[in-house]
């Protein structure tokens, strides 16, 4: 479950165990809660387009001694997607979650820290309670500072047998006011969602002390409103004839706010 890229890699590998909160030594670990800033940078016929959010990321790790050999790490995020204005063209909304369902924002900045190497994983001790890779690899997204570029894709060796897209879920609205009208943007290809010379120059994560952001409302006045998915099938409805409101909800666009 803990491979090379810890955090980053828990957004992929499938269900966690909840954060153990004021957990010390006996459960277990909690990390100090940290905070990194989303940029995204769009490229246009009138220039280039920014938009960012901060987010909040608390993580824990469990003792063997209490819950076994097989104790997790879990994790929670709050904070906002980050809202790139296009103006005329419209906004792109960069989301909390990936393209597979799964929560981007726990891992956007973990992603970036350097690895642990197979050398230093045989390095550190095999008897502790916490375990030591995952404690070296939340040291080192500790330690991160300044801007760090996400990488277009996962490697393979993540657990998963495919390369898999390594960025949040890019979307737009053809109308705004109405969450129904959600459409998937693909991040190789911005034309196709916003016109002959729109590119996506990169995303970007950097460490931060700054609030964790509350914009979004401003933008999305129904999120509030919305409960459930955003288009909702019959019984027997197969969800994948659905659009894409079907798998989305208010809880990929704000967490925890």
């Amino acid at each position: 479950m803990i491979n090379r890229r810890a955090i980053a890699a828990m957004l992929l590998a499938g269900p966690m165990m909840t954060a153990l909160p004021g957990c010390g030594n006996i459960l277990g670990k909690q990390y100090p809660p940290y905070r990194y800033r989303v940029t995204v940078e769009v490229e246009t016929p009138e220039g280039l387009r920014t938009g960012s959010s901060v987010i909040e990321v608390s993580v824990s790790i469990a003792s063997k001694r209490v819950f076994g050999p097989f104790a997790e790490a879990g994790a929670s995020a709050r904070g906002e997607a980050v809202a790139v204005d296009l103006g005329r063209r419209g906004v792109m909304f960069a989301l909390l979650r990936n393209a597979a369902g799964e929560d981007w924002a726990i891992g956007g900045l973990a992603m970036t820290a350097k690895p642990v190497t197979l050398e230093e994983s045989r390095r550190l001790p095999r008897d502790a309670d916490i375990n030591p890779r995952f404690d070296l690899d939340m040291q080192r997204i500790l330690a991160l500072r300044g801007p760090h570029a996400i990488p277009r894709w996962f490697p393979a060796d993540l657990g998963h047998p495919e390369i898999r897209s390594a960025y949040p879920m890019l979307v737009k609205f053809r109308h705004i006011a109405n969450p129904k009208t959600v459409e998937e943007v693909d991040p190789d290809n911005l034309a196709a969602a916003f016109g002959k010379g729109v590119k996506l120059r990169r995303i970007v994560t950097e460490r931060t002390d700054d609030p964790v952001t509350k914009e979004i409302r401003k933008r999305l006045t129904w999120l509030d409103s919305v409960t459930g998915s955003f288009i909702k099938g019959g019984p027997t409805t197969p969800i994948d004839t659905l659009p894409l409101g079907a798998s989305l909800n208010s809880g990929d666009f704000i967490k925890g706010s």
